[in-house]
């Protein structure tokens, strides 16, 4: 008995989602976050780094950890909190990945007491 043979099936009669793979490096989704934590501060204190951000991506899954400087004083919890909302956002949107948790580690606090305290010894 012959064994049955399908014939070849072309390519343009697959889907496009099937016919291969996207893969977004970690250091790109971190890129991503990175600027979506910068656009979720309203006030970036004078002399302090930019938000950084560290991502491990699991096949469509994202983690994200952002290392940031706040002024102080200030709400801080609210402001880690519109970070998170706008870092799974962004992510979702623009890399098409689940964010599943959204560390926000509060590196530094910059006073404005004391660097106006500061700036007036400086003659």
């Amino acid at each position: 008995m012959a064994a049955e043979s399908t014939p070849p099936v072309a390519t343009k009669d697959i889907e496009a989602a099937e016919r291969g793979a996207t893969t977004i490096a970690d250091r790109v989704v971190a890129k991503i976050a990175a600027q979506a934590a910068r656009e979720a501060l309203v006030h970036v204190p004078e002399g302090a780094e930019a938000p950084h951000a560290t991502v491990t991506v699991h096949h469509d899954h994202a983690r994200v950890r952002i290392s940031l400087e706040l002024e102080y004083p200030s709400d801080i919890g609210a402001q880690c909190g519109a970070v998170r909302g706008r870092v799974t956002q962004r992510v979702e949107a623009l890399a098409g990945m689940k964010v599943p948790e959204v560390d926000v580690q509060v590196e530094r606090l910059h006073s404005v007491h004391t660097r106006r305290a500061a700036q007036g010894r400086l003659r």
